[in-house]
């Protein structure tokens, strides 16, 4: 099933283009779980405890989602899909051969109990993805129908099928909504192998997995077994990796990239490669968010005044050495990005929104300010100040105040002391304007709790968009979402605009409507200016020693995808031979 157009693959496909299915299986790899102090949990679909890294791919799901189409569904544990042309209900037929790891089958009640459960009592972005989602009902001995509410929600099926399917009988004697240690039965091509709490978890290929002949399964979850090492500082991963305690790297400082590998002698050798790999998807917005819940950032001046104090151009050639390009907007890199003045298709939608929204949507293109690199930020600093001067504040012995005495001063949280680099300059250019900024980094699990109950000022959030949005719009904007513990409308936006917005978005009948009320969006979540922009990089930059197997081809939606390659034992041999390849 395809959201929009045409499927890619025939029922009776060999195997997706971006693997390769004669690929060996064996062999094991070593992971580093990056910016991440520790875990306690092996229960990754509740909010309490920190659940460890690769959890969720133990459990299939109820399709596969291929990774060379924008959004498009092929049944994995469903053998068949069926669905009416309004997209009011969809049905799925179990396989007969699905199995949990124990040998017993996967069931319809397990499907059912499932849904019901994620629905009410996992973490509640559940809720809000299957919140039209009426009813799950067993409709024959293999068969399970979804029933939604109305008929316009036409994403909802491939929703559905993304769903993961949990054992019934199993959760039964324990408590879901407790976080455990204990590994669940699970049904996918790796299970728990070894667990050192808080330091590391290992996964072994499950050698009679019941899926492992499906043709989209030809050539993946090739490695015995996974081993996800777990270090407090991304320095300290980098050295891991540099004196081969991790195997693969997916490098995500520009900085590090550009100046810690030349030099290796295993780089100049050959026996640690490199590749930047570009991908085709909607670029992430990431950035330093506003708490909406704090009362000093409803004012958008405010918002706009303190956005101005970062210096991306400065920064960039500095720090990461003009690796990145400034983001923009929210589903950059793709044809989804509002760019120019709105179209006429465009004010269509937001005409009637006009005097809801900021006005600038309607007579200017949305760009983040840009300065000339210098460091020199006089004039951005003279727009701040007379921006905060509209809003009610002025600077007193040095210290910007309010007519009621009260200073201009926040907190912004980080999880990981990489990210300090890039906000002590903002600390510093806010200070020249009579702003404090405290930069607090504090560790995982305090930092998942004071996120999950939104208790900071500012952090650094990021979230990735798919080709074709939906649903997921509620949970990152969606007025019903701003209060919900866990959820990830993390800035507060509750908006009625925006909302309206997000329901033509879920609602759109095609491609070329789904664009256009995209964009709609895209605009006006820019110019509330609720995120000051960071960066991104239509590359993702993989370092590994030379010890594996890759396609040929790569997935122009996921062009790293671990999960494609394998141990090339020749290659492994000379590595360890210290031979150069």
């Amino acid at each position: 099933m395809a959201m929009h157009g045409d499927l890619k693959y025939p029922a009776d496909a060999a195997a997706p283009d971006y693997l390769n299915p004669g690929a060996p299986k064996g062999g094991s790899v070593k992971l580093g779980a990056v910016g991440v102090s520790t875990f306690d949990s092996l229960h990754p679909f509740i909010i309490k405890g920190v659940p460890a890294t690769g959890l969720t791919a133990m459990w299939d799901t109820l399709c596969w989602h291929s990774r060379d189409e924008a959004f498009s569904s092929y049944g994995l544990i469903a053998e068949t899909i069926e669905w009416p042309e309004d997209r009011s209900w969809v049905a799925f037929t179990l396989r007969p051969q699905a199995r949990w790891h124990d040998g017993s089958p996967i069931t319809v009640e397990d499907v059912i109990w499932t849904f019901d459960t994620l629905k009410t009592k996992a973490s509640p972005r559940y809720a809000t993805m299957f919140g039209d989602v009426t009813k799950a009902e067993k409709t024959g001995d293999r068969k399970v129908l979804f029933t939604f509410r109305g008929n316009v929600n036409r994403e909802l099926p491939l929703i559905v099928s993304g769903m993961p399917v949990l054992p019934s009988q199993w959760w039964k004697s324990r408590d879901f909504e407790k976080a455990s240690l204990e590994p669940a039965l699970a049904s996918g091509a790796y299970k728990v192998d070894n667990v050192d709490v808080g330091r590391s978890i290992t996964y072994r290929r499950v050698a009679d997995w019941w899926a492992r002949d499906l043709w989209m399964n030809r050539g993946r979850n090739n490695f015995e077994t996974m081993r996800y090492d777990y270090y407090r500082d991304n320095n300290i991963v980098f050295e891991a990796f540099k004196a081969g305690e991790l195997d693969i790297r997916r490098e995500n400082a520009a900085s590090i990239w550009k100046t810690r590998y030349d030099d290796l002698p295993a780089v100049k050798d050959g026996r640690m490669q490199r590749a930047e790999l570009a991908h085709e998807n909607a670029t992430p917005m990431q950035g330093f968010i506003f708490n909406l819940r704090r009362e000093i950032f409803r004012d958008r001046r405010v918002r706009q005044a303190i956005g101005l104090m970062y210096d991306f151009e400065w920064t960039n050639k500095n720090l990461s050495y003009g690796f990145y390009q400034r983001t923009r907007s929210f589903f950059g890199n793709c044809e989804l990005e509002a760019k120019g003045l709105p179209s006429p298709e465009e004010l269509k939608i937001l005409e009637p929104l006009r005097g809801k929204i900021p006005d600038e949507v309607f007579t200017a293109e949305f760009n983040p300010p840009k300065t000339d690199g210098s460091g020199n930020t006089r004039e951005q600093a003279r727009q701040a100040i007379g921006l905060l001067k509209q809003a009610g504040w002025e600077i007193k012995d040095g210290k910007m105040t309010d007519k009621a005495g009260k200073k201009l001063a926040f907190e912004i949280i980080l999880h990981d002391a990489a990210f300090e680099r890039g906000t002590l300059p903002v600390k510093q250019n806010l200070e020249r304007i009579g702003i404090d900024m405290a930069v607090r980094t504090v560790d995982t699990s305090q930092y998942q709790r004071r996120t999950d109950s939104y208790d900071f000022d500012m952090t650094i959030d990021i979230w990735g968009q798919a080709l074709s949005p939906g649903n997921e719009q509620r949970e990152f904007w969606g007025s019903k979402s701003a209060d919900v513990p866990g959820g990830r409308n993390s800035i507060g936006i509750k908006d009625p605009a925006i909302d309206e917005l997000i329901e033509l978005i879920i609602s759109a009948p095609d491609r070329e409507s789904l664009i256009v009320r995209t964009r709609c969006l895209d605009r006006v979540l820019s110019w509330h200016m609720y995120i000051i922009p960071q960066f991104y990089s239509a590359k993702e930059m993989i370092a590994y020693w030379n010890r594996f197997g890759r396609p040929e081809k790569t997935a122009k939606y996921d062009p790293a995808a671990f999960d494609t390659w394998w141990v090339d034992e020749a290659k492994d041999k000379a590595l360890k031979r210290g031979e150069n390849k």
